[in-house]
């Protein structure tokens, strides 16, 4: 049996440290007097320390599954590093030649090699297993362990025949690691591994130097990144999108506005990526915009930003990525930009599969979007999601607990969700019940003649937000369970049952607005957003006077945000004012040179400095889109056809559009508007456009009545509007 001293001293040898971290000395004496070993240990952690130290001092080879070629090439570089001999850890994988394996294997057999690193796909080779069968195997340790859970964020097939592949190898003990498992994927790892009895080692998922926001996902979001990364004065940051066009996309932006990123995702050429994240480690980019193909076991201790530009598919992946920031134990800022509209169309990417693989998914998308849409300390929600309490009820790091909430009562409707639970045996998800309480007739609800219950719509004036937050709360209090074997289905704990016999307060953090806040929130819809308030009004007065001169509504030559833009960044030039959002060059030709002239004579009188190098530049975009949109117009296609012929919902085909007619390209689409839209409908919304103030979808819908008129046939009206008018 080895000692603390002997440990200590080779820990001095090898690695060049006076102590271990955290619970590392446990599990390695675990390990080595031969017991499985279950490492769960956030990023950061040392969790790579826990089976390397074990395989220099063990008799034998340590076989490390790993799931990623160049996280294998990181940790065999790491230990030639600590080692005077180079043999000491080698892979085995595709990047090899048959040359370069035999070198392997003569290593491996003359005893200098201690760590031999293979993929699953490797491992259940023939040549590799007849191989492995000859030597003395010190261990297994399964790395990213969480690749074999379906619940898992990075579920991996092949992880599932590990067990297999060691017994037909010989039989020697297993450490299983991961930096993110919820209960339910421990006991997937461990019943799949044969490990049930296994040595648990769990370390705190509490990373107190992180700092968690979640920030809604706008029009506007590549200007609010930018203006982020550069507050963070040249630190590094990794940026993550879900789709590979995006982070090609991105990255140029980032660019053009001096900012120094490069993409990485698994369409790129091996060679590629690896510069790029070579150039990254290196500190010669400042920033890394990525799909989640880059990062496992990347060792960068300063990241100093974590972005999220999409909101991620589950919490485990995103409480992995995050980490990554500040693994030094400084600073590290974690953004994650929300918009709901995100999480549906990772939701129209499961349509198709397998319907128990859609349940996990969905299951996995709510729980994220619970996380981005809660008043809750984000922190406590994190680590009650991996199954540790929080006590603190507020963390001071992260954007929740930095607002006021105001505490509300809601302990009648926390009584009313439970009974509502026991009326469906337990037996239903949060989503389904929120529905039946609300009121909601959803095809789910009718096929189980649920809007027959005595508490369908009992709760139909109260928030869906509000219903949500009182279960999460529940959820922490103990109250309520989740069962994740049933997808989710909503339990009431022993303690919630103590409660419904004695039911009394129950507090929830609720964010809470006034009638005076409505009225500003309404007031913002229409008002102004300029930096020169003096200037937007200046042109705000010569298109009331150019509207009157030509006979249209003020917003048909320019919308207001157009002149917000105007009055923040002073075109003046044709080029510029082509730069402002919603004026293009038909636009910009027609109306353009009166605004200039006014602009530029302001500038000029005003001695104004103009912040050019502050402008938000876009890269030259890919036109290929709103040409064939234009083009399948003029063949008169019909919009909802051509919407799905681009994988696009009918709100975004409409937008597109939007887009092209406000930048003063003309569209006749009264081809489809006289399809769908009823002619005395029609002309009264024309009316309405005529006389309106602004084109505001919501106040039209509000003035002309939102029971009356479908939001789809005003936008196409104002559409055609616009185009026939001002273009």
């Amino acid at each position: 049996m080895v000692t603390h001293e002997e440990l200590i001293a080779a820990l001095q040898y090898h690695f060049g440290f006076d102590n271990f971290k955290g619970n590392q000395e446990a599990i390695i004496l675990n390990l080595m007097t031969g017991k499985d070993t279950f490492v769960l240990m956030p990023t950061g952690g040392g969790k790579s320390l826990c089976y390397q130290l074990p395989a220099l001092l063990m008799e034998g080879v340590a076989i490390v599954v790993s799931p990623l070629i160049a996280l294998m090439k990181n940790q065999v570089d790491a230990m030639r590093n600590y080692s005077e001999e180079d043999g000491v850890a080698h892979f085995i994988n595709s990047s090899l030649s048959r040359p370069e394996i035999a070198a392997v294997k003569e290593d491996i057999l003359s005893g200098k090699t201690k760590l031999l690193y293979l993929a699953p796909e490797s491992l259940n080779k023939t040549e590799n297993i007849d191989f492995l069968q000859g030597i003395k195997v010190s261990f297994y340790a399964v790395d990213e362990a969480h690749c074999i859970s379906e619940w898992g964020h990075d579920f991996r097939p092949e992880y599932r025949r590990i067990q297999a592949m060691t017994e037909r190898i010989g039989r020697a003990p297993i450490v299983a690691l991961t930096a993110t498992a919820t209960p339910k994927v421990q006991h997937d790892i461990q019943k799949n591994l044969g490990m049930m009895d296994a040595e648990v080692f769990k370390s705190s998922f509490n990373r107190p130097n992180l700092y968690y926001e979640v920030r809604q996902k706008t029009d506007d979001v590549d200007k609010d990144l930018i203006r982020y990364i550069r507050s963070m004065n040249g630190k590094s940051g990794i940026v993550y999108c879900l789709a590979r066009k995006e982070v090609e996309d991105l990255a140029e932006t980032l660019r053009v506005n001096n900012i120094s990123a490069l993409p990485y995702h698994a369409g790129m050429e091996a060679a590629e990526r690896t510069a790029n994240q070579d150039a990254f480690l290196m500190e010669r980019c400042q920033v890394i915009v990525a799909t989640i193909a880059f990062g496992m076991g990347i060792d960068k201790p300063d990241v100093r930003f974590v972005v999220h530009y999409d909101i991620p598919k589950s919490l485990e992946g995103y409480y992995q990525e995050t980490g990554r920031a500040g693994r030094d134990g400084g600073e590290g800022q974690c953004i994650c930009y929300y918009s709901p509209k995100d999480i549906e169309r990772l939701r129209k990417f499961q349509q198709g599969k397998p319907v128990a693989e859609q349940e996990i998914s969905n299951q996995l998308l709510f729980e994220t979007q619970s996380y981005a849409e809660s008043p809750i300390c984000r922190r406590r929600l994190l680590l009650h999601y991996f199954g540790e309490d929080y006590e603190e009820d507020n963390c001071g790091n992260c954007d929740n607990c930095k607002k006021q909430y105001h505490m509300v009562d809601e302990g009648e409707l926390l009584g009313i969700i439970m009974e509502t639970i026991l009326q469906l045996g337990e037996t239903f998800h949060a989503e389904h019940i929120v529905d039946i309480m609300h009121g909601t007739t959803t095809a789910a609800v009718r096929s189980y003649h649920h809007d027959d219950l005595e508490n369908f719509g009992c709760a139909e004036d109260e928030d869906e937000n509000v219903l949500h937050a009182i279960i999460r709360q529940a959820m922490l209090a103990g109250y309520l369970k989740k069962d994740i074997e049933s997808y989710g289905d909503l339990k009431i704990t022993p303690e919630g049952r103590k409660w419904m016999k004695r039911p009394g307060r129950f507090e929830v953090p609720i964010e809470q607005h006034s009638e005076d806040d409505d009225d500003e929130m309404e007031a913002a819809m229409v008002g102004s957003a300029a930096a020169d308030e003096v200037l937007f009004s200046i042109l705000k007065d010569m298109r009331k006077k150019l509207s009157k001169k030509l006979d249209v509504p003020p917003f048909v030559i320019f919308q207001d945000p157009s002149l917000e833009a105007m009055a923040t960044s002073y075109p003046i030039t044709m080029e510029e004012l082509q730069n402002i959002p919603g004026v293009g060059a038909g636009k910009a030709k027609r109306y353009g040179d009166e605004f200039l002239k006014v602009i530029k004579e302001y500038v000029d009188e005003n001695e104004i400095i103009r912040p050019e190098d502050l402008r938000f530049r876009t890269k030259a975009k890919d036109s290929t889109r709103k040409i064939s949109i234009i083009q399948a117009i003029d063949r008169r296609v019909a919009l909802d056809d051509l919407a799905e012929s681009k994988g696009m919902s009918m709100d975004e085909m409409l937008e597109e559009i939007e887009a092209i007619v406000y930048s003063g390209t003309k569209l006749n689409i009264n081809y489809f508007i006289d399809e769908v839209v009823d002619p005395d409908e029609k002309n009264e919304i024309i009316d309405y456009f005529k006389n309106a103030e602004n084109d505001n979808i919501k106040l039209a819908m509000k003035e002309l009545g939102e029971d009356d008129y479908d939001e789809l046939h005003v936008r196409l009206v104002r559409i055609k509007f616009h185009s026939d008018l001002g273009n």
